[in-house]
């Protein structure tokens, strides 16, 4: 494709208008909802939606996803469900008028496109498994839980800290 014809990416939003953005985003969420944000929630709920379609009798009969969509209840249900789908529309969208949207894959040079990708879908599992047993990633846990000053949340976000520099200190060579 022609230079001429590559649109030049936007410059990012400055830190700090974006801090106080997801602010007051945060602050219009309680408002309005009465509960903060977070995102673990709302892919959970929509997973569960999946399975009660293709295996409605485990759900019916497991406890732990019984309030979720046990009997007749829907699990999307939720106003969470809609800011999720709608987090994936706005991202798409900022991408694309700040013409930032590409489909590649961010690596460094040692490792191979399947390694990385092997490497996100396991972190990601990770992160999805320790954001159930925590009762909140780290946007329910970290900004919802962190903005009421809960103590847990605070711990919480300490851990993920330790952990994530941790991790990333082990696994350096696979990104320099």
């Amino acid at each position: 494709m022609s230079e001429a014809l590559v649109k030049k990416a936007k410059p990012y939003t400055n830190p700090y208008v974006a801090g106080t953005l997801l602010g007051i985003v945060l602050f219009l969420a309680f408002l309005l909802t009465g509960s903060g944000l977070g995102a673990s929630g709302p892919i959970n709920r929509m997973l569960i939606y999946i399975e009660d379609i293709i295996a409605p009798q485990h759900i019916n009969t497991t406890p732990y996803l019984i309030p979720y969509a046990g009997g007749s209840t829907n699990p999307l249900d939720n106003a969470f469900v809609f800011l999720t789908v709608g987090i994936l529309i706005g991202g798409f969208a900022s991408g694309y008028l700040h013409h930032r949207l590409s489909f590649t894959t961010s690596k460094g040079p040692r490792i191979s496109n399947r390694t990385r990708w092997g490497m996100a879908f396991l972190g990601g599992a990770v992160m999805g498994y320790g954001a159930r047993f925590a009762r909140g990633c780290t946007s329910g846990q970290g900004l919802s839980g962190g903005a009421v000053l809960s103590v847990g949340s605070w711990a919480f976000l300490l851990a993920v800290f330790v952990g994530a520099y941790a991790v990333a200190y082990t696994l350096r060579k696979l990104w320099i």
